[in-house]
């Protein structure tokens, strides 16, 4: 005599599909091993996956309730209601009832996600009734130590999904540092990074390193955010978080930025700054620019030479200035003629 996967489930056959949930619900949470430590427990939760493998999928469910389990499996002739035997069809049960049970819950272990202290949770009196999980999942948070994630996910009750709604980690933050003369011209920059991800079973998990190749484009601003999606930590009950590369500008020795503007400071005497200048003011691409000025050196004053900073991150085709700030060095002693020829020259006000 064939199996009887409406009586593995407890009930009849003709049953709905939320009515199907319902049962494997109640059946798998009470003949779970991490549970259930009776003799017999670890059948019972197998042949509790393979009939509702078989009854929560169209195909299978209208062959088994047509042919019955030889049927099923490859050995019913033809005949009965509805037309011809299964024909070539062949079912075997090859699953995991563990990957099966985690896929419909969410996670492998709902008692220790769920229930916590509770060595087990709920007991089978409480399991053998079927407005239980109303009772203490679906009165809001705190009731029954189910979180709002879980109530929220007990399908066929309310018309609620069967899986619960698994929560993305926040993203992970990782400043990149980048020259100056990278954000000029633009480059790729390979980040390793170590992340866990679920093996096959979809319960363990094992730990891999991957490449991360980040693509810096011209002009990019410090600030600047690189997302790569969900290639943080994966494991059975969450959302692996986005890994977030932040642009930080790399100390330079000779430029500041602005902005898009490069700002370098020319350090000249008092005399230049008096008299006149010519400076050699270096690029980002290591070219030498001459700077003339025959005015006097103001506090604070800058040459703008247009076109030589960094490319606008919108129009990486134009670029900004070169700002040359000069910056007076003052003699740290004059000798005594020295200080009488400057009082000669130079006004009091």
């Amino acid at each position: 005599m064939g199996k009887d996967y409406y009586g593995v489930l407890g009930i009849k056959k003709g049953a709905s599909e939320d009515d199907i949930k319902k049962a494997y619900r109640k059946q798998a949470l009470r003949y779970h091993p991490d549970k259930n430590k009776s003799p017999g427990a670890e059948e019972k939760f197998k042949e509790i996956a393979e009939a509702y493998d078989v009854l929560s999928d169209p195909k299978k469910k209208d062959i088994y309730d047509r042919f019955g389990e030889e049927g099923l499996k490859g050995g019913g002739s033809s005949g009965g209601g509805g037309g011809g035997g299964p024909g070539t069809f062949s079912y075997t049960f090859q699953g995991d009832p563990h990957v099966i049970f985690s896929e419909f819950f969410g996670g492998h272990n709902p008692f220790e996600q769920f229930f916590g202290g509770r060595n087990g949770g709920m007991d089978d009196e409480e399991m053998d009734t079927d407005d239980s999980f109303a009772r203490f999942g679906m009165g809001g948070p705190g009731m029954g130590g189910f979180p709002r994630s879980f109530s929220s996910g007990l399908g066929g009750l309310g018309g609620h999904s069967s899986v619960v709604k698994k929560e993305q980690d926040p993203p992970l933050v990782r400043d990149l540092q980048v020259s100056l003369e990278e954000v000029l011209s633009g480059c790729t920059k390979r980040m390793k990074i170590s992340r866990k991800r679920l093996n096959p079973d979809r319960r363990t998990v094992r730990t891999e390193e991957k490449i991360l190749e980040v693509q810096i484009k011209k002009g990019w601003k410090e600030g600047t955010k690189i997302t790569f999606s969900k290639e943080g930590d994966e494991t059975p009950t969450n959302i692996p978080a986005d890994v977030v590369f932040l642009l930080k500008d790399k100390p330079h020795p000779m430029f500041k930025r602005d902005g898009s503007d490069v700002v370098y400071t020319a350090r000249i005497s008092l005399r230049d700054a008096l008299c006149g200048c010519t400076v050699n003011a270096p690029t980002l691409d290591g070219r030498t620019l001459t700077v003339s000025t025959t005015d006097i050196v103001q506090p604070g004053m800058k040459r703008r030479i247009s076109g030589e900073g960094l490319p606008y991150p919108k129009r990486p085709d134009r670029r900004g200035d070169l700002l040359v700030e000069y910056e007076v060095k003052f003699p740290e002693r004059l000798s005594q003629r020295a200080r009488e020829t400057i009082a000669e020259v130079l006004p009091r006000s």
